[in-house]
C-alpha cells in the first residue's frame, strides 16, 4: 500500500487554497501563519476562520505584532469563533515565543510543546507543514480517512492511539507537510463524515472500509451523553440609544469579554436574579438557545430603561445600539442583543 506517492499525487491537482497555506511542492509557509490558522481552526469550520484569519493577519502581521497588542482588542477581534480561552492561550504563546524565542517559532515538537496552548496535534501539524519535520500529524478528518482505510473497528475514543500508529505507519519523511494537509483535505472533500465520495478517493482500491461495502460507518462513536440544560437571563439596559454593556471576569466561561450583565446560569429558570438594577422589567418573547461544550443554555432576555440620572450610575459601559456590532460580542450575547432589538421592534 503505497498510501503516501498516491495521495501527494492528488494533492498536486487538488489542494484546497487556503490562505494559510503554501501550495503544494512550494517552500513551507511563515510558521506564525501556520500556527495562527491551526488555532483559530480548533473546533471551528473552515469557512468561520477565512475571514478572522484575514482580519488577524492584516492588523497583527507577525507573532511580535500580536504579542504587543492589548488583551481587549485580541479579544474583540477573535469575537465569533468561540472557546475564548483559546484566545488567551494563543496571546500568552505570541509572547512567550518572543521573550523566550527571540520571536521564532521552535522547529521541532518537543519545543513547540513548551509554548502555551500548544498541544500534541498542534505541534505536530506546526512541525510538519512549517518546517518540513517528519511528524504525525492526527485531527479528526485524519481519524476518520485512516479507520476507513485499515477498517479500524475500535471506537473512538479508545481507537485514538491504534489511529496514531497506523497514521504514524503511511507519514512520509519526504513532503511530510503537503502529506498532512493532503490527508485533512481528503478528509474534508472526499471521505466526509456522510456520504463519503469514494469513487473519487485517489485511496479507494486501498481501502478496507469500501471493501466492506458500508465505508461510512466507520470510525466507530461511543454515544455522546446528552448534554446538561442549564438556564439564564440577559439584562437588555437601554438609555439614550445606548445599551449597558460589562466585562466579564477574567477567569471562567468568556472571560475577559465584553458582554450583556446577565444572571446565573442555572438549572432552573433564575428570573431576575442577580439583576444588575432595580428596574421595572419588561420580559422580551421567545427565548436564546445556545450550546457549549458541556451544555446547552436556554436564555430570556429582560429589558429596562433607568430613569434619569440613574445610567451614570450603572457599572459598564454604554455602547451605541447602532454600532453594537463593533463591540465584539460573544455569539451568545449577539443572539441575545438581536432578540432585544427584535422585541423592542415588534413591540
Amino acid at each position: 500500500m503505497n498510501v503516501a506517492s498516491q495521495l501527494l499525487a492528488w494533492y498536486d491537482r487538488h489542494a484546497r487554497a487556503l490562505p494559510w497555506r503554501s501550495p503544494p511542492g512550494t517552500p513551507p509557509p511563515d510558521p506564525y501563519r501556520v500556527w495562527l490558522s491551526e488555532v483559530m481552526l480548533q473546533q471551528t469550520t473552515v469557512a468561520a476562520v477565512r475571514t478572522h484569519f484575514a482580519r488577524f493577519t492584516q492588523r497583527w502581521p507577525t507573532v511580535r505584532d500580536l504579542a504587543a497588542a492589548h488583551d481587549e482588542a485580541v479579544m474583540t477581534a477573535w469575537a465569533g469563533l468561540g472557546y475564548y480561552a483559546r484566545a488567551r492561550n494563543m496571546l500568552a504563546c505570541a509572547r512567550a515565543v518572543v521573550a523566550d524565542h527571540g520571536g521564532h517559532f521552535p522547529g521541532d515538537e518537543q519545543g513547540l510543546l513548551t509554548l502555551p496552548g500548544i498541544g500534541r496535534y498542534t505541534a505536530a501539524a506546526i512541525a510538519a507543514i512549517a518546517f518540513g519535520r517528519r511528524a504525525v500529524v492526527v485531527d479528526g478528518n485524519v481519524e476518520r480517512v485512516v479507520a476507513r482505510l485499515f477498517a479500524v473497528e475500535t471506537p473512538l475514543p479508545a481507537a485514538k492511539p491504534e489511529l496514531y500508529a497506523l497514521t504514524d505507519r503511511i507519514t512520509p519523511s519526504e513532503r511530510p507537510g503537503d502529506f498532512a494537509q493532503a490527508m485533512m483535505d481528503l478528509g474534508a472533500t472526499i471521505c466526509t463524515p456522510r456520504n463519503p465520495l469514494c469513487a473519487l478517493c485517489p485511496l479507494d482500491r486501498d481501502c478496507a472500509a469500501r471493501a466492506s461495502g458500508d465505508p461510512a460507518r466507520l470510525p466507530r462513536k461511543v454515544p455522546k451523553a446528552a448534554r446538561p440544560r442549564r438556564y439564564g437571563t440577559i439584562f437588555w439596559i437601554e438609555h439614550d440609544g445606548a445599551v449597558l454593556l460589562v466585562r466579564r471576569p477574567d477567569k471562567g466561561l468568556l472571560g475577559g469579554m465584553r458582554a450583556l450583565p446577565t444572571g446565573p446560569w442555572v438549572e432552573a429558570d433564575p428570573g431576575l436574579a442577580d439583576a444588575p438594577a432595580a428596574l421595572d422589567w419588561r420580559w422580551i418573547g421567545g427565548h436564546v438557545e445556545h450550546v457549549f461544550t458541556h451544555f446547552a443554555l436556554e436564555l430570556r432576555v429582560a429589558c429596562g430603561l433607568p430613569e434619569k440620572g440613574c445610567a451614570s450610575q450603572l457599572d459598564g459601559e454604554w455602547w451605541p445600539i447602532e454600532r453594537l456590532d463593533t463591540a465584539g460580542l460573544p455569539t451568545v450575547f449577539a443572539k441575545a442583543a438581536r432578540r432585544a432589538i427584535e422585541g423592542e421592534a415588534d413591540g
